[in-house]
């Protein structure tokens, strides 16, 4: 034999030795970063149902879990108490003023509905008096108000959306927002990387050289959050000079003003607010602008008295940086205290296991269980769990209306003629455990007459669903509707 074939055979020989055991190397820490991550999900998760579909998923497909686990596995938000003991002395005063400059506005537990201790618990704020609420139907009146609002601020702007566009709209809000930074008003803005990920530099740099601050939430702060996309800042709030505020489902963009021909007529509501209650949302939009630049702008923190208005209102934060699952648990208390009516409005209609229960026992207690979802969806797996749900609620008197004329967005409930809520959070297990929301909780029944008006009109522009006629439906679209169904805690 040559030396070349000798040398041919020695080395052609443990190359491939070499490679399967690189390969077997890898395929052990797979399957021991599953069993690792399968252990973590058990002692973790959220929900039973959560644990058993993570480990399964984790422990048998670990090429595929392992990486998935690592970006969406996590439900809480980490080192977000951590970032405020930082400057714990300063940020606890600041609470304690604003709360002490809130109590004589503070209403009485007694004059509140049932659900008022549990919620301010939850929310750590009060239900306060002197109130006004406007509420703002679709778009254009959404828009016109908040930049009305934008071009009268003396002091300071506070403008946080979960997501931001380079589009018509985008450029008409930042050109409102220049504007005032030129006039020498304080612009803040924070937006949310995942939903505002198409937002150009030049929009930012345009807005930070004209005196803008602007800063992204940055979710992925601290190692142990490095990886993690699963937690959002799904928030859209406005304060212009302590005394005005806007919240509600709009993000800034085209499409909210029904510019987009797929889903147009965009349905979505957003409520403005006055009085002592725009402190609250004040302090829930500071809390995101420290986490994102730990840094405290000066901004006014007295209380003012909306003019002619003596509303109830308050502002109810939900994030996964609570031990409790204040979402979820708001919405059970708010269902279980209805004694006539819950009427829903959300695109996606996702509940977990608690809202459905306590869904169906409002039902056998005799309320008007209404639930409006959007007939034209914009995530299909999302839409098609949502029948599941909905057949699950069969036979209960529960009506279900789909939205027809466009893509309805708004998240809204009337509870009875008592209280109504405006805000971000969607029915899902995104909006009550991953993201970080907020609502407005309004106590009027003037305002619930308005609502209920609201109501019927998106009533009248859709169509009833009848359970029943989902027994027609083929087995593929049943198991489409399942397999989302499985899907749901990450949807």
């Amino acid at each position: 034999m040559s030396y070349f074939s000798k040398l041919e055979s020695k080395h052609g020989r443990t190359k491939p030795k070499r490679g399967r055991g690189l390969i077997a190397f890898f395929i052990t820490l797979f399957y021991l970063a599953g069993i690792a991550s399968a252990v973590h999900a058990v002692m973790t998760a959220r929900t039973a149902t959560g644990a058993v579909a993570w480990s399964v998923s984790l422990v048998s497909f670990p090429f595929i879990a392992v990486p998935a686990y690592l970006y969406l596995g996590r439900n809480k938000f980490e080192g977000y108490v951590d970032a405020f003991e930082e400057n714990a002395d300063e940020l606890d005063a600041l609470i304690a003023n604003f709360r002490n400059d809130l109590e004589p506005w503070n209403v009485d537990g007694n004059e509140g509905a049932s659900i008022y201790k549990a919620v301010s618990q939850l929310a750590e704020m009060d239900l306060t008096r002197g109130n006004s609420a406007e509420l703002l139907i679709n778009g254009n009146a959404t828009f016109d108000s908040i930049l009305a609002g934008v071009s009268q601020a003396k002091d300071y702007v506070l403008f946080q959306f979960y997501m931001i566009h380079d589009d018509s709209l985008g450029r008409r809000v930042q050109q409102a927002l220049i504007e005032r930074a030129k006039a020498g008003v304080r612009v803040y803005v924070l937006y949310d990387e995942i939903g505002s990920s198409g937002l150009t530099q030049s929009y930012i740099d345009e807005l930070t050289q004209a005196g803008v601050e602007v800063s992204s939430f940055k979710p992925t702060q601290g190692s142990r959050n490095r990886f993690q996309v699963n937690f959002r800042n799904h928030r859209k709030m406005v304060v212009v000079d302590g005394t005005s505020a806007w919240i509600g489902g709009h993000n800034v963009g085209d499409e909210y003003l029904g510019l987009d021909s797929e889903f147009s007529p965009w349905r979505d509501t957003h409520v403005k607010l006055q009085g002592p209650t725009v402190i609250q949302l004040q302090a829930v939009i500071v809390s995101d602008w420290y986490w994102a630049t730990r840094s405290i702008p000066e901004l006014n923190w007295k209380p003012t008295a909306a003019p002619n208005a003596d509303l109830k209102a308050m502002i109810i934060p939900f994030s996964p940086t609570k031990r409790l699952e204040t979402a979820g648990l708001f919405f059970v208390s708010a269902l279980h205290s209805a004694k006539d009516r819950i009427w829903i409005s959300a695109p996606y209609f996702v509940p977990d296991e608690a809202v459905l229960k306590a869904l169906e026992l409002a039902a056998l207690r005799g309320v008007d269980v209404r639930i409006i979802t959007t007939g034209k969806p914009d995530s299909l797996p999302v839409y098609l769990a949502g029948f599941y749900y909905f057949n699950q609620l069969r036979d209960l008197g529960i009506k279900f209306y789909a939205y027809q004329p466009g893509f309805l967005h708004e998240k809204v409930m009337l509870v009875d003629n008592k209280y109504s809520t405006v805000g971000t959070p969607n029915f899902d297990n995104r909006s009550f455990r991953l993201n970080f929301e907020v609502t407005a909780l309004i106590m009027d029944q003037g305002f619930a007459q308005e609502m209920e008006k609201m109501f019927e009109d998106d009533f009248a522009h859709s169509i009833e669903l009848n359970p029943s006629d989902f027994d027609e439906k083929p087995f593929y679209w049943w198991f489409g509707v399942n397999l989302s169904r499985l899907a749901s805690p990450v949807l």
